[in-house]
């Protein structure tokens, strides 16, 4: 239902991961590769980013390709910890900015690319939109990034057609999730991509299997099976 990309690294500008990759989230607005539910995602999109410390981002309703302002401020917007996502809305959810990826409770930057049924998730006053994913994302933050694991495979279980790739940031961790879409790591010499599908056709990106949480910290890459496999 949407694509998403993670960063955790060198100060890199958002527009090389996000605009300049020949199949990055700019073209996976309109033309993604891999995506096995629904054509395009022109929904609203979001950066979020960490700056000394400080998570910071900008949200749209609109499609990508179509905030000319974004394109020429993001070249001078520089981080070592990026949380990028575009949006394909669910059928009868909202389409506003405050339902765009990423969300945050202040210490993480947090995409869900997937769906669930909001029935199965608490209300929270913390939530930012009505839409699933924020409400999601709320209970996340309340049960803790340390309990992701835990936390995507118990609602998992009370929905079992969800989808749940989630991924985080914290400005010096990445976390991620695979339950039921794709996900590719690459492995760069100035840090690590996290990506709903590869921006490029680099051999060096590696598909997550399903079902599996990532975690990144500094260069180290590490996979581990979700309850529930």
């Amino acid at each position: 239902m949407c694509r998403h990309l993670g960063w955790l690294g060198e100060p890199v500008p958002v527009s090389s991961l996000v605009l300049d990759p020949p199949s990055g989230l700019l073209v996976q607005s309109y033309a993604p590769r891999r995506q096995k539910h629904g054509l395009m995602n022109a929904d609203g999109w979001g950066v979020g980013f960490f700056d000394n410390g400080v998570a910071r981002r900008w949200r749209s309703a609109a499609p990508l390709w179509g905030d000319t302002s974004f394109a020429s401020v993001a070249p001078a917007l520089r981080s070592g910890c990026i949380v990028a996502a575009v949006r394909s809305a669910t059928i009868g959810m909202p389409i506003e900015p405050s339902a765009s990826a990423p969300f945050t409770d202040g210490r993480w930057l947090l995409s869900h690319n997937g769906l669930v049924d909001r029935s199965v998730l608490p209300l929270s006053g913390r939530a930012e939109s009505t839409v699933d994913s924020a409400l999601l994302a709320a209970l996340i933050f309340d049960r803790g990034l340390d309990a992701l694991a835990d936390t995507t495979a118990e609602v998992a279980a009370a929905d079992p057609n969800a989808r749940l790739n989630i991924l985080a940031g914290n400005g010096s961790q990445l976390l991620a999730t695979t339950w039921g879409d794709t996900l590719s790591v690459l492995r760069r010499d100035d840090g690590v991509v996290l990506a709903s599908e590869p921006y490029d056709d680099d051999s060096a990106w590696q598909e997550v299997p399903d079902r599996h949480l990532v975690e990144v910290d500094g260069s180290r890459v590490t996979l581990t099976a979700l309850k529930g496999t």
